[in-house]
């Protein structure tokens, strides 16, 4: 177990190999980072998930469900880089394993022989559902930290992860139904 002492002498060690010049606060780049590095673990855990469940599709829409999850984990794996730069960037830290990652993510695994499509569908709606709401609160501590930089590339991902629910949504609705 580290102690006090380890532990300031290696966020002193961290500060001066890595730190970044910023006009942020101290606090406010320990928080933001630290949101960051929660966001990019959902964001990596997703990024799996959607794979598995584009590699396991199976159906009588096979091709249109293959193709839209294959575009959408596209689209997820294109944040991992620049949300690791921006915290870098800001004079943070990111992840550095898949064990930070699995220790970080709120994005439960789907380890099932088999999952229906429709319920692969449905457990990608309310995972990117999730991170909407993960990345608005992050919005909220770059609010607070006066960081417009990252909130701008955040309000992006927003968007982006609301149109993959929004196509998740209208992809396992009955075909009359109601909004459900």
């Amino acid at each position: 177990m580290m102690t006090d002492k380890a532990a300031a002498v290696g966020a002193a060690h961290v500060r001066t190999y890595l730190g970044t010049p910023t006009d942020l606060t101290h606090e406010a780049v320990r928080d933001i980072a630290a949101g960051l590095k929660a966001v990019l673990a959902d964001v990596f855990a997703l990024y799996i998930k959607t794979k598995n469940f584009h590699w396991h599709m199976s159906g009588r829409h096979f091709r249109d469900y293959h193709l839209l999850l294959d575009e959408q984990s596209s689209q997820i794996f294109a944040m991992t880089d620049p949300l690791a730069e921006r915290a870098r960037k800001i004079g943070g830290n990111t992840l550095h394993s898949v064990g930070e990652i699995a220790r970080l993510t709120k994005v439960a695994d789907n380890d099932a022989e088999y999952v229906t499509p429709e319920d692969m569908l449905a457990e990608l709606r309310e995972d990117n559902l999730a991170l909407t709401a993960r990345l608005r609160a992050v919005h909220a501590v770059c609010d607070e930290g006066n960081d417009v930089a990252t909130a701008s590339l955040l309000e992006n991902w927003i968007d982006e992860t609301e149109r993959r629910t929004w196509f998740l949504f209208e992809s396992t609705r009955p075909a009359f139904g109601a909004n459900s």
